[in-house]
C-alpha cells in the first residue's frame, strides 16, 4: 500500500474518535474598558493577576450557569 493512501486511513481513524468541541462559559470576566471584555477566568484570583499592571477590573461572567450540585449517594 503506497504511503499516502496509509496516512489517509490513519488520519480517518483519528479523526473519527474524537467528540467536538464545546463552547464553555467561565465564572469571571476582565473588563479592560466599555467593550473589551475577556471571561475566560476560572477564580477570581485568575482574573487579578491578569489584570495586574495592565488595568481593568474582574467582574462575574453574567452568562455563566453554574453546573447542577452533585447528588450524594445513599448509604
Amino acid at each position: 500500500m503506497p504511503k499516502l493512501a496509509i496516512s489517509a486511513i490513519v488520519a480517518a481513524l483519528l479523526l473519527a474518535g474524537t467528540a467536538p468541541g464545546q463552547a464553555r462559559e467561565y465564572p469571571w470576566c476582565a473588563r479592560y474598558d466599555w467593550t473589551t471584555r475577556n471571561c475566560g477566568f476560572v477564580s477570581f484570583q485568575q482574573c487579578l493577576a491578569t489584570i495586574s499592571g495592565i488595568g481593568g477590573r474582574c467582574e462575574p461572567n453574567p452568562f455563566y450557569k453554574a453546573p447542577p450540585p452533585r447528588k450524594r449517594k445513599a448509604r
